[in-house]
């Protein structure tokens, strides 16, 4: 649920321990909408949860993968938000918001193409290591 502003510029919750609680159950019920309605988020879960392992077991530096991962699922989700609000406040088919859809995935297709592109410079070269050491 949104805030309503006291007027102070401070919010009642900014320091009470009760209100951070509440808002990471709010982004935990974010979470499980996402994974329960989104089919694309699941898959994009299980290949970062795959490319995690792999870069594991090849020895790569995990923080770039979990960047690339981070980058991809946090525009998924704001992607999510964003078919959602619309659904709401535009039941009827609209030009404007279709347009609106359509940059939100293609903002999900170009961060899933960055992480290609940083799976391929990160794990192609061991796998040619390994392949061409046998």
């Amino acid at each position: 649920m949104a805030r309503l502003s006291t007027g102070t510029g401070k919010d009642s919750r900014d320091l009470n321990p009760s209100g951070l609680k509440e808002s990471f159950s709010f982004a935990f019920d974010g979470l499980r909408y996402a994974w329960r309605r989104e089919p694309n988020f699941r898959i994009e879960v299980t290949i970062g949860a795959l490319a995690v392992l792999f870069g594991l077991g090849l020895g790569i530096d995990l923080v770039p993968i979990l960047l690339a991962i981070a980058l991809v699922l946090g525009f998924e989700l704001m992607n999510t938000a964003l078919e959602v609000a619309l659904d709401l406040y535009v039941p009827n088919p609209h030009p404007l918001a279709k347009a609106a859809k359509d940059v939100a995935a293609a903002a999900v297709l170009v961060a899933s193409l960055v992480a290609l592109l940083v799976g391929v410079y990160l794990f192609l070269p061991r796998i040619l290591l390994l392949i061409l050491a046998r």
